[in-house]
């Protein structure tokens, strides 16, 4: 086995978790830009809200797919500070009220928190496979 397989072995985990962010990210972000009017009425946050976030989100996604063509360190625990910081806001902004939240938007941010949260975890994992 060469150094290149042997470095690509240690690091499939980690690009596939920064994938599989990238994905639903990029995803959820078209899903915003695209039908911000229809999800504020379902959600409760403005469209202008909704529209600024998938704006971030697809941008984010494209980022994140990027990195994990080519993971590095740094990169990497910034993602994953970035996505525990989306999670842990989330939260807030459901407990606090900082958003005016549906009933169903704010079970749609906990499970986004939730899942962005387990992203971290999983990019954790594989940074430290990676090594």
């Amino acid at each position: 086995m060469t150094a290149l397989t042997a470095t690509a072995d240690r690091t499939r985990f980690l690009r596939l978790a920064l994938t599989l962010d990238a994905v639903v990210t990029g995803v959820n972000g078209l899903a915003y830009l695209a039908a911000a009017s229809v999800l504020s009425d379902l959600l409760g946050p403005g469209a202008g809200m909704l529209r600024g976030i998938g704006a971030f989100l697809l941008v984010y996604g494209l980022a994140v797919g990027l990195l994990a063509t080519r993971p590095n360190r740094a990169g990497v625990i910034g993602v994953i500070a970035l996505n525990a910081l989306w999670a842990v806001e989330s939260v807030v902004a459901v407990v606090t009220g900082m958003v005016e939240f549906t009933t169903a938007g704010a079970a749609w941010a906990i499970l986004q928190a939730l899942v962005v949260a387990g992203f971290a975890g999983l990019q954790y994992t594989g940074l430290r496979r990676a090594r």
